[in-house]
């Protein structure tokens, strides 16, 4: 069984985005070309701050519902203490 993960970027303009997927370098390649959700488009380049992997896509999709929730502030911290979500 693959894995699923959540991931937060880090976009050209020090924003924060937040997703799903189980590839994450061939996610990470479509948000740096342009192919990737409408947000990062004109927001490129972005990089990778923080993973975290799941047994399933609905666990994934769960605490990636709950990240989205968080603040700027409590993304930052959770990315500095690497701490589960």
């Amino acid at each position: 069984m693959e894995p699923w993960f959540i991931y937060i970027l880090e976009c050209s303009d020090k924003t924060l985005y937040t997703g799903v997927t189980n590839d994450l370098d061939k996610r990470l390649e479509k948000h740096n070309t342009r192919k990737g959700a409408k947000y990062t488009r004109g927001r490129g380049p972005v990089k990778m701050l923080y993973s975290l992997a799941f047994v399933s896509k609905s666990d994934a999709c769960k605490k990636e519902y709950r990240l989205k929730k968080l603040t700027r502030e409590e993304k930052l911290t959770l990315i500095k203490n690497s701490l589960p979500v």
